[in-house]
């Protein structure tokens, strides 16, 4: 019965700490993720359109991965920023351990 106990107990460890590393509002996009902070840019796509001096960004969120809202679309980024002919689009990603995580696309153009 002991080494059952041990066993399970053991078990359960292993379970907390992956979801402690992991985190429940995970960045599944991000290239990097940190265990306690994650802060990273990162580059989604480009277009031949010049990249111009517009800015425009549209975020989502996530809430101990139970709740997610937002709009991270480009489109609405662009929409934002004044943007008709996108140059480029990167994201920006955020999120601290594992309790919240914000996922940002940041879009470039004129």
């Amino acid at each position: 019965m002991m080494k059952k106990l041990v066993c399970l107990t053991t078990a359960a460890a292993a379970v907390a700490g992956i979801v402690v590393l992991t985190g429940c509002a995970g960045l599944s996009q991000s290239p990097v993720n940190g265990g306690l902070y994650t802060g990273v840019q990162g580059h989604s796509n480009a277009t031949s359109n010049p990249i111009g001096t517009k800015r425009g960004e549209s975020c989502a969120m996530s809430i101990l991965g139970i709740i997610a809202i937002g709009d991270a679309s480009a489109t609405t980024a662009a929409q934002a920023g004044g943007i008709t002919k996108i140059g480029v689009v990167d994201t920006d990603m955020f999120g601290v351990l594992g309790l919240y995580a914000k996922h940002c696309t940041v879009v470039k153009g004129e």
